[in-house]
């Protein structure tokens, strides 16, 4: 079996993330590091390698940069990695890098594609149905736990009213949530095969032509404002009424 792990580099959550008002965009300079949710789908992977002897590939569009996290993913575990790597992907929306994702996946070939349910930059949360809906196979979303056999993946989905079991049949891409377990740590010995193990890097240009473009244009950005104190209310036996105007005129309830 053949799983390919979609990971996104992104600005640690821990650090100061900020727009670049000028472009729009995140600043990606600031602390790059391997998105934790799309860590967990390679620990995912991993697993499922560790009892069928899975071929697990990563493959990424980003920025140079993102090869430090495709090495660590060879670290850990998996075999081989693809590397999108083009100056005029920059600032694509999840149109764009849906459609260059679902090229790369064609051209490498999968039984089974996990991704995270959203990463900590974007938020979208929709990229595993956009490349279902290109590549034409099933899709299994926000799975809190994955079960993959011969023949099928499927697991728990979390929703508002509760949660079911849900399966796909093989080809198939799902995405998981952060629920599953965190990824292993590279041993020493890891690091060092990483650096012999197999890193492809591809354009836009070998992937497809025709690709479409961003449709998504951001107009303006601006800092957020520095944030100011709060109103204090003090209990004088009005509190529940001021509340209650405080809320109405913030159109909060």
């Amino acid at each position: 079996m053949k799983i390919v792990v979609l990971i996104k580099q992104v600005p640690d959550t821990y650090g100061e993330r900020r727009l670049d008002t000028t472009s729009g965009r995140i600043d990606r300079s600031i602390d790059p590091v391997i998105d934790e949710i799309t860590e967990r789908a390679i620990e995912v992977a991993l697993t499922e390698k560790d009892r069928s002897d899975a071929e697990v590939v990563l493959l990424t569009m980003g920025p140079a940069s993102a090869v430090e996290m495709l090495r660590r993913g060879l670290a850990i575990g998996a075999d081989r990695a693809v590397h999108v790597l083009d100056d005029a992907l920059a600032g694509s929306d999840m149109l764009r890098t849906s459609a260059v994702l679902a090229a790369a996946l064609r051209r490498e070939g999968f039984d089974l594609v996990i991704t995270g349910n959203e990463s900590t930059d974007g938020r979208g949360g929709s990229m595993a149905a956009m490349l279902s809906e290109q590549l034409s196979v099933p899709h299994a979303t926000y799975l809190n736990a994955v079960e993959i056999t011969p023949q099928s993946v499927g697991g728990e989905r979390a929703g508002e009213r509760g949660t079911r079991v849900i399966r796909a049949t093989l080809p198939a891409v799902i995405s998981i949530t952060e629920r599953n377990p965190e990824a292993r740590f590279p041993s020493f010995k890891g690091s060092m095969r990483a650096k012999k193990k197999p890193l492809e890097t591809l354009s836009a240009s070998d992937l497809a032509s025709g690709l479409p473009a961003s449709r998504s244009r951001i107009l303006t950005a601006t800092a957020r404002p520095a944030r100011t104190a709060g109103r204090k209310v003090i209990d004088d036996g009005s509190a529940a009424g001021e509340l209650v105007d405080y809320l109405t005129s913030s159109h909060l309830i």
